[in-house]
């Protein structure tokens, strides 16, 4: 089973290099600087206890990784690239082929199963940074993240079962879960504040922040019911996150900024704000919830990705003010 890892960031990176580390055929999906540096000098993947270097095979285009039977596609983009990579992806692969959405919210499944019969809900709990071309940091060890997965929209089958053996022989946790799409739901709830730190940076200690992040939830939730949507047990949830252990220090930043901090922290120009707040206003529009936190956290997070402006230049108190 080949692994080709579509949108090969933090996240891709990190599943990528410990398969291939632990001795599994791997293709890292990439472009620009951070391709270049791939492609010339590896990939650099730091944790706490050690930093190794990995010469792993690398393609600019999923049509350029020469897809074959029985290679596992694992979407690991943000959601906003997820539909040109998965149009890029139908044109080179049969539909059959297995689709992994290791991503965050919960837009990225229905886009591939438009286009592939066999789609993998993955959740991920992995704090990983990339903010350097060829370089990904994960602070934690020995256990790299949880991965768990399911087929979606539910159920479990061989893949779910052989990408989690594979999973669990690489320094990751694995579990197949008939009903991970629940999970990813809960998450999307703590996603809530990517935009927020994003744009204001961290929140300890800051009552305006923790204010916004409380409100944004409390949306999402009436949402979910008003949705009729099945979120996972919160318990259950941070009983099992518990297992990947602490963060610890891997060089000089802070590692708990979240994603979409490091969309602005790398000025890309986009920020995946539309398919997580957006999500919940989606839903609040549909359902006739009002959703005005979530709204102005998706809508400001969004302007400074276009003007490039800083993470962490809004000062949290000021949002509070205009909601």
């Amino acid at each position: 089973m080949r692994y080709v890892i579509l949108g090969a960031g933090a996240i891709g990176c990190a599943i990528g290099g410990r398969l291939f580390e632990h001795g599994h055929d791997v293709v890292l999906v990439a472009r620009g600087d951070h391709l270049a540096a791939l492609a010339s000098e590896g990939l650099e993947l730091r944790d706490p206890e050690r930093t190794v270097k990995l010469a792993i095979a690398t393609a600019p285009t999923p049509a350029a990784a020469d897809f074959r039977n029985g290679d596992v596609a694992v979407l690991t983009s943000k959601t906003q690239h997820s539909e040109l990579l998965l149009t890029e992806l139908a044109a080179c692969a049969p539909p059959s082929t297995p689709v992994v959405c290791a991503q965050n919210g919960v837009e990225n499944e229905r886009l591939a199963l438009r286009r592939f019969s066999n789609v993998q809900a993955m959740c991920v709990f992995m704090p990983a940074t990339h903010l350097k071309p060829g370089v990904v940091e994960i602070p934690v060890s020995p256990l790299t993240g949880l991965l768990d997965l399911g087929r979606y929209p539910t159920g479990v089958d061989d893949v779910s079962g052989q990408v989690a053996a594979d999973l669990n022989a690489s320094s990751f946790g694995s579990v197949p879960d008939k009903n991970v799409m629940a999970r990813k739901y809960l998450k999307l709830l703590s996603n809530l504040g990517n935009a927020l730190q994003a744009a204001c940076g961290t929140r300890s200690e800051d009552p305006a922040a923790e204010e916004l992040w409380r409100l944004a939830r409390e949306e999402g939730s009436r949402c979910f019911e008003a949705a009729g949507i099945e979120v996972a047990d919160p318990d259950l949830d941070a009983e099992r996150r518990a297992s990947l252990g602490s963060l610890r220090p891997v060089g000089g930043h802070d590692l708990s900024l979240g994603s979409s901090w490091q969309s602005l922290a790398r000025r890309t120009g986009n920020i995946e704000a539309d398919w997580l707040n957006g999500e919940i206003v989606l839903l609040g529009r549909l359902h006739g919830v009002a959703t005005p936190v979530n709204e102005l956290l998706r809508s400001t997070a969004n302007r400074m990705a276009r003007d490039r402006t800083a993470p962490g230049s809004i000062a949290a108190k000021d949002l509070l003010d205009q909601l």
